[in-house]
């Protein structure tokens, strides 16, 4: 049984795993990244003909995308527990992204890897058996708490074990695809650069570009850009000092009679209009 229970849809996600019985191989396909830290009994995964058994005094970290077979075996006094943190590829970019330094590391040649596995040191074992203790205490952790204790442990892994985080095979690419994106998206958006230009940038193909961005933002690139422009050329107006000639450049438009024409498509009204009713 599981002592709270996790939802795919949260970006992070900490809870804790028991059960008094063994388990056959379980089929797993995951759709988050996993860190797994084993409390009482063992666990054995397979992936792809590699065989690895985890014993209490390790963890694992495994990555999103994969398939994995995994096999739990009780303790001698009859239990399995384990503290699982599962998160998405976006809380894992806005990681990087604020912490530069870890896609920079120099580490030579990366073999790319569906789980790392470490083993736990004094810092490690203290930071499971404390969230083992609140979840056993049944004490709920909030979602701004829940992150703070993932990057927490991220960046122990990042000072610790330098290079390590990169040799995830679908967190290092997917993420590095996600961080370049939001970049380049972040660094135009008040620019008059189109999505072809962007998905130039990015190094990518435009349906590549397309498909990517959907996945991070849940909406095309072109319509995207639209609301953000126009959200912005909207708080511009409203300040009633600014006519729609003195800030269409300034929203990434490079003539007058297309800003209006956008500005009209999602407000419904001219931009004078629009400044005339606010």
């Amino acid at each position: 049984m599981k002592a709270n229970s996790t939802n795919e849809a949260d970006p992070v996600s900490i809870f804790l795993y028991s059960s008094q019985v063994n388990s056959a191989k379980s089929r797993i396909t995951l759709k988050q990244n996993l860190f797994s830290f084993l409390l009482e009994g063992e666990k054995t995964v397979y992936y792809a003909g590699q065989v690895v058994k985890i014993n209490p005094g390790q963890f694992l970290l495994l990555s999103a995308g994969n398939c994995l077979m995994s096999e739990k075996i009780i303790a001698q006094h009859g239990c399995y527990r384990s503290v699982l943190i599962s998160f998405d590829n976006q809380v894992l970019a806005d990681f990087f992204i604020s912490h530069p330094e870890v896609l920079q590391t120099k580490t030579g040649i990366v073999h790319e890897e569906p789980f790392l596995l470490f083993d736990k040191n004094a810092f490690l074992q203290h930071f499971t058996e404390s969230l083992s203790f609140v979840l056993t205490a049944g004490q709920p952790l909030s979602a701004n708490m829940q992150l703070i204790k993932l990057y927490e442990l991220l960046v122990y892994l990042v000072e610790n074990y330098p290079g390590q985080l990169q040799k995830l095979s679908s967190m290092s690419r997917e993420a590095g695809d996600e961080i370049l994106i939001r970049q380049a998206v972040s660094a135009n958006i008040d620019h008059p650069v189109n999505v072809e230009e962007l998905a130039f940038l990015c190094n990518s193909s435009l349906s590549t570009f397309k498909r990517r961005f959907a996945r991070i933002y849940g909406t095309s690139p072109n319509k995207w850009l639209l609301e953000q422009r126009m959200n912005k050329a909207a708080l511009l107006l409203k300040r009633g000092d600014c006519k729609a000639s003195e800030i269409y450049f300034e929203v990434g438009y490079e003539n007058l009679s297309s800003f209006i024409q956008s500005f009209k498509q999602v407000y419904g009204v001219t931009p004078k209009q629009f400044q005339l009713s606010s």
